[in-house]
């Protein structure tokens, strides 16, 4: 052997095994990056999906099945208008691969947190897809041309069902079938609470179908069921209902012979006790007609606590106060 090749020889080698060693550690990170993108579907793990408001978690969660687990950030009673991000809601956005909110403006004080989070995986307004002659137009204090309270037509709801299966299917395209299939199921029961809803509200005699309430979140509601609806606040519950608000509806009410006016779960009744007062010295009689959820569902467990529930709940309510 050629004595210059034998003195390079161990030199070559030594590279050669150095090269090899990059190699097998590139691949390496190269399979634990791949590894780590899928694991949702390799591994089985969930897709961490966050939400805001109640009547999304449910959406997701009925979607999702089994292959979602869905974090809400806002629970029962709370009101969107006001809320403000935690530290611990922070941590919730950051661990989630997906995040589904409102959108119009519902959740005033997160937007800014949601549109930066944006930029660096799906933020998904659920109010997407529903077509801007659906949308009702907002009060000057929303901050927001459109109402943002569109869960209250149950059509639009499926809508917003609809743009869940379809960003689900997106990032997670191995069980799109199944995020299919579980829309499917969930919209038909949506076609029967919209139905139920709609016959249950034209029961009421048309000279009695006025709804009166805390704050003007049942908009969508009035036009889709054909009831007459008056709120004592705007679409936001940022600013409190003044004394005006207050002899405005008092009038309004004893004009008309309204003899009932509901409360709302997530809205103190401070001031609707007021208007019932006011009507008291009037010589005229309102009653409570119950307590009905608008920007938030009943109590997790619970019947209430789904968004079908809700509905139903809110629909019963009405039906017994006003027929």
């Amino acid at each position: 052997m050629n004595k210059q090749f034998k003195k390079a020889l161990p030199q070559w080698v030594a590279t050669v095994g150095v090269l090899s060693l990059v190699l097998v550690l590139a691949t390496a990170c190269t399979d634990a990056k791949k590894t780590e993108q899928g694991a949702t579907k390799e591994a089985g793990q969930k897709i961490k999906a966050t939400t805001t408001i109640g009547m999304i978690s449910d959406i997701v969660g009925k979607v999702g099945g089994a292959h979602v687990e869905v974090t809400g950030i806002m629970k029962s009673g709370v009101d969107p208008h006001l809320y403000k991000a935690s530290q611990g809601d922070m941590r919730k956005l950051d661990k989630a691969d997906i995040i589904f909110y409102n959108g119009l403006h519902l959740e005033g004080k997160m937007q800014d947190i949601l549109e930066k989070i944006g930029k660096q995986k799906p933020v998904i307004p659920v109010s997407k897809n529903i077509a801007q002659n659906q949308l009702r137009a907002a009060s000057p204090e929303m901050g927001s041309e459109y109402d943002p309270h569109i869960w209250f037509d149950v059509q639009n709801w499926m809508s917003a069902v609809e743009t869940v299966r379809d960003e689900l299917s997106a990032l997670d395209a191995a069980h799109a079938e199944d995020y299919k299939a579980n829309a499917e199921a969930y919209l038909a029961e949506l076609r029967e609470l919209d139905d139920y809803t709609r016959e249950q509200i034209a029961s009421i005699p048309k000279a009695q179908r006025v709804l009166v309430t805390a704050h003007d979140a049942f908009g969508y509601f009035g036009d889709a069921y054909q009831i007459q609806v008056r709120g004592l606040q705007g679409m936001s519950t940022e600013s409190e209902a003044g004394s005006q608000d207050v002899t405005k509806l008092r009038d309004y009410l004893v004009e008309h012979k309204i003899k009932a006016i509901f409360v709302e779960s997530s809205v103190p009744r401070k001031a609707i006790d007021a208007v019932i007062q006011g009507a008291a010295q009037q010589s005229h009689t309102i009653q409570v007609g119950g307590e009905l959820y608008s920007d938030a569902m009943g109590e997790e467990g619970t019947e209430d606590g789904t968004y079908i529930g809700m509905v139903k709940h809110n629909v019963n309510t009405i039906i017994r106060a006003l027929k």
